[in-house]
């Protein structure tokens, strides 16, 4: 039933795997050492993240370009290398009762940069692996063992904090990256040089070509200030629920991490979907349903209680969302690669990614603020009333339409 991808894109596959279960393992280790190991309080967590993404974003704006005058494996590797490396470093200190709040924002600030390089750089080389009848596919089994390793990483990950503190599995965060590295050494296909005029001198204008390449096209631009805005709002409540969750209604570190693990079958679903509701449904509709019906769930956690109750109402609220995610995901994720050309992906993807990373730095600082002011709750309950809003910033018609935009075509595919 599955397309064969070949076995360079398999290694790409495992490399993903590899990083992917490291950082789930890792799930939620920063809020729990900012809050348990450094006693520092909400408004810190939220700066914590926030001031990491966004000094990251600011460093990786040269990325674009300069991406795309590079072999893309390299560039991989090096970002897997750096990552492994910074985050090693955390139970290193903490071992030697070193570790300070600085040291986190530093490492929150290299793994912003590294991931937004990694992804600007690996979206690129996955059009060079597989054909444009094999995007979908390819997307599709990424997502899927991105929401494998989601269900499985955070509910491990928060036995071993539990049994050994959240300073350890960052371990499994940092061996996940090298393994990456690894894989993708593995890849003997013989990757291109970049075009001779993609390999010019940095110009102030290539810095911006991303952005306008994005609103120049409706269809893009459209997808882009949606998902920009949907992730930056789930995103900036991330380090409130920690707090909500783990401190002011007492759940274990278990709890926490099985409420938001066991949901996670949900994205593995749906990704498994998406190929065949495309097939029968068209990409576009599939694209907007499960992009409004995203937006519905995440207010749900307003309502958040403590004991066997509270982490019931989680697990309800997040396997719905994850569910729409992982159909909604691999076609979005297919389509923007679809409408963008080769010569152009690095610069878009990072110009969408820094925007993303600013976006999510911008609004978890300001919720984090929020919820000084006011109420954890009552910020997480906000976050939720404002995605309601969101599906209308999805797109409604298309003036031009990407190779599979059009009316439902056969798509042999396992997912993506």
């Amino acid at each position: 039933m599955g397309q064969r991808l070949g076995r360079s894109f398999g290694w790409l596959w495992s490399a993903f795997a590899a990083s992917t279960m490291g950082t789930w393992l890792g799930f939620g280790a920063f809020p729990l050492i900012a809050i348990q190991v450094l006693g520092i309080g909400p408004a810190a967590v939220s700066a914590l993240a926030a001031a990491g993404l966004a000094v990251g974003a600011v460093l990786a704006l040269p990325l674009g370009p300069w991406v795309e005058r590079q072999r893309k494996k390299p560039v991989m590797i090096a970002a897997d290398v750096v990552r492994f490396a910074a985050l090693l470093s955390i139970p290193i200190a903490f071992a030697f009762g070193l570790l300070t709040y600085t040291q986190l924002l530093m490492v929150s600030v290299i793994g912003a940069a590294g991931n937004i390089a990694f992804v600007s750089a690996s979206g690129a080389y996955l059009k060079s692996l597989v054909g444009p009848d094999q995007l979908l596919a390819a997307n599709g089994r990424f997502e899927s063992t991105t929401w494998t390793a989601t269900a499985v990483g955070p509910t491990l990950g928060g036995a071993a904090i539990s049994l050994i503190g959240p300073v350890v599995t960052l371990i499994a965060n940092a061996v996940g990256f090298l393994l990456s590295a690894l894989g993708i050494g593995m890849i003997r296909e013989r990757e291109a040089r970049p075009a001779r005029g993609t390999a010019t001198r940095l110009r102030g204008a290539d810095l911006s070509e991303g952005w306008r390449f994005i609103l120049a096209d409706r269809e893009l631009r459209a997808l882009f200030l949606n998902t920009v805005t949907v992730n930056a709002l789930i995103m900036a409540t991330e380090p409130l629920l920690a707090v909500l969750l783990l401190g002011d209604l007492s759940w274990a570190a278990w709890q926490y991490g099985l409420a938001f693990g066991l949901p996670c079958v949900g994205g593995f679903v749906g990704a498994q979907l998406a190929p065949r509701l495309q097939a029968r449904y068209g990409r576009r509709r599939i694209l907007l349903v499960s992009g409004a019906l995203r937006a519905l769930w995440p207010i749900g956690l307003f309502f958040v209680m403590p004991g066997a109750a509270g982490v019931v109402l989680v697990i309800a609220v997040e396997l719905g969302l994850i569910t729409c995610m992982g159909l909604f995901n691999p076609l979005f994720a297919t389509e923007r690669l679809d409408r963008v050309p080769a010569d152009r992906v690095g610069r878009v993807l990072v110009a969408w990614n820094i925007t993303g990373t600013g976006a999510i730095a911008v609004l978890t600082a300001l919720w984090g603020v929020l919820a000084g002011a006011t109420d954890v709750r009552l910020a997480i309950g906000v976050a939720g009333v404002l995605l309601l809003a969101t599906p209308f910033l999805l797109p409604r018609r298309s003036g031009t339409q990407s190779p599979a935009t059009g009316p439902a075509r056969p798509v042999v595919s396992a997912a993506r």
